[in-house]
């Protein structure tokens, strides 16, 4: 699933975006934390599909899984 999430320099400022198109993850992942429904994101972006809304919390959760280095 992870593969729906594209980054392109050239849009967006190489923001990770959902298949090429210029809605951004942290845009979805926005709209989720603020409560809003996974079927009223559906419903008010037509061209997103239920899959993109996964690889999103899919995307941010490998995001938030990486070690802390501390210099000691």
């Amino acid at each position: 699933m992870i593969d729906r999430i594209t980054f392109n320099q050239n849009q967006c400022g190489g923001r990770p975006c959902i298949r090429g198109m210029r809605i951004r993850v942290k845009d979805v992942l926005e709209l989720l934390a603020a409560g809003v429904a996974q079927q009223e994101i559906l419903e008010d972006y037509p061209y997103l599909e239920a899959e993109d809304i996964a690889a999103c919390l899919q995307f941010a959760a490998s995001e938030a899984d990486h070690p802390i280095l501390v210099a000691q």
